[in-house]
């Protein structure tokens, strides 16, 4: 039986697929080595702004509404990042890991594009049950987009993608034919994909009981007020958990890991 929880994830994952066309390709080739039917998805990522009317309380509540409960809270000094993670009490749900950019910590040029940008947004717009797979609310120019990307790779991403998952995340605890994340990744890199080497292929390990990989992302041709340009869209992640003490699965993040992950949609 399809639930609310998979009607949503069905139609996040097919705007996904649609400016990541390298996902498709991923889960084919790790699909043939996996006797299910589909990946698990360990856990899907959003980007926001620390406005009031789409920060991370606003995105949240519709996990809220789902039955998700907030489990860890992240902060990002030098990229001006807050976060947190939410999980299903139904651990076959994936997590989800929800961070927003701390505009007024920046130049106030760079202020003035972001909010003019959010005011585009309607007021309610963030309670609409299609909010988070609704891409880009306002237009911008190449320019815009350049000043942004001088300061935050990050916000020069939201101020092209808007509002959509920034990436999914396959479990490779769930995969049969694969043990660890460095077969996985040994796979992809026979396949031709690129990989975020931001911090070492693999973030973390067996020491912080979470290891973390990711593609780096499609460059898709984007339309600004002005021109046309080549820009990074989303990527797909790769993760792999390990037993805490008490046998049981770790399911938060590390800060220092996630930190790099979000480096795979830089320009360079």
């Amino acid at each position: 039986m399809h639930t609310k929880i998979d009607t949503f994830f069905a139609n996040l994952w097919q705007d996904y697929l649609s400016i990541t066309p390298s996902a498709k390709k991923v889960h084919e080739l790790l699909g043939e080595f996996s006797e299910q039917t589909d990946l698990i998805n360990d856990h899907v990522a959003f980007r926001t702004f620390n406005i009031e009317k789409i920060n991370l309380e606003k995105l949240a509540a519709h996990f809220l509404s789902l039955g998700y409960e907030e489990k860890g809270q992240y902060n990002f000094e030098l990229k001006k990042l807050n976060a947190k993670h939410y999980e299903h009490p139904d651990k076959t749900k994936p997590k989800v890991f929800i961070s927003e950019l701390i505009v007024d910590a920046f130049p106030d040029n760079i202020q003035q594009i972001i909010r003019k940008m959010v005011s585009n947004i309607a007021t309610d717009a963030s309670m609409q049950d299609d909010f988070l797979y609704s891409g880009r609310h306002w237009q911008i120019t190449s320019h815009e987009y350049e000043q942004l990307l001088e300061v935050s790779e990050y916000a020069a991403w939201m101020a092209v993608w808007g509002f959509r998952a920034n990436h999914f995340t396959v479990s490779v605890n769930h995969m049969k034919h694969f043990q660890v994340l460095a077969d996985v990744n040994a796979k992809l890199k026979q396949a031709g994909f690129v990989l975020n080497t931001s911090g070492g292929e693999i973030k973390g390990g067996p020491e912080v009981l979470l290891a973390q990989s990711s593609t780096m992302a499609d460059k898709i041709m984007v339309e600004f007020t002005d021109s046309k340009k080549l820009v990074p869209s989303c990527f797909y992640e790769f993760a792999q958990r390990y037993k805490q003490h008490n046998g049981e699965l770790y399911h938060g993040f590390v800060a220092a890991s996630a930190d790099k992950i979000f480096e795979s949609t830089n320009s360079k």
